[in-house]
């Protein structure tokens, strides 16, 4: 590991977002401390954290002078500030690919199923506490369903993908660990904690196995740092 800076990641161990974050670090081999901000508590709301941070959302990382919000915006500049190991492909077209694949949760899936979200369908309908499990279902199955068809296109459609080999698809594009896949294991995580049937997606299951022999994921597993 590099103990390039003083870098400290703001942090909630559930958050999907910061589990993100914590894999691409560990990744880069970046040194951090951890602060623990406990968003069931209300700590993100503090008059402290939003001074440092107006959005009061984590995670948020101090590094290289910056403090930095937003997973993905982080995810971006540790690539483009520690390139090494690539986590985005070398050519504009795998690029674009890849991207999208970590939009369908970090835009379309995760903004609709995070606390807020819930806490403001749970309020709606205080007296019925299974319809916060079905929504959590819901939203998760349908993400998960278009990146496994995505997948599958990619690999069956040599011409229009730029993944065709499936024999090298070890992970979300071929053989190479990108953002993709960063962002995709914490939505696993999401889905098996609130029951989504996780059978119907093989090529998920099949990235989910290869990247739990990588340390870098096993440490920043919700439970390895609660």
């Amino acid at each position: 590991m590099t103990d390039s800076t003083n870098i400290i990641l703001y942090d909630y161990w559930r958050s999907s977002a910061s589990y993100r974050v914590r894999i691409a670090l560990n990744l880069k081999g970046l040194v951090y401390q951890s602060v623990k901000v406990d968003l069931l508590n209300g700590e993100h709301q503090s008059p402290a954290y939003l001074a440092r941070n107006p959005q009061g959302t984590v995670p948020m990382l101090e590094i290289d002078g910056l403090c930095l919000t937003q997973s993905l915006a982080i995810l971006e500049y540790l690539e483009e500030a520690y390139p090494t190991p690539a986590l985005l492909p070398d050519d504009a077209k795998g690029r674009a690919f890849v991207r999208a694949l970590a939009l369908i949760f970090v835009a379309d899936t995760h903004p609709i199923q995070n606390l807020n979200v819930a806490q403001h369908v749970t309020s709606l309908m205080p007296d019925k506490p299974e319809v916060k499990e079905a929504w959590m279902r819901h939203f998760i199955n349908k993400g998960l369903t278009v990146y496994e068809k995505l997948l599958a296109d990619s690999i069956s459609d040599s011409v229009s993908s730029p993944v065709s080999d499936s024999a090298n698809s070890q992970f979300s594009y071929g053989p190479n660990l990108t953002i993709a896949d960063i962002c995709l294991i914490p939505q696993i995580y999401n889905a098996r904690r609130w029951g989504v049937d996780m059978a119907q997606f093989p090529s998920i299951l099949s990235i989910e196995a290869a990247c739990k022999d990588i340390q870098a994921f096993v440490l920043a597993e919700p439970e390895a740092v609660q």
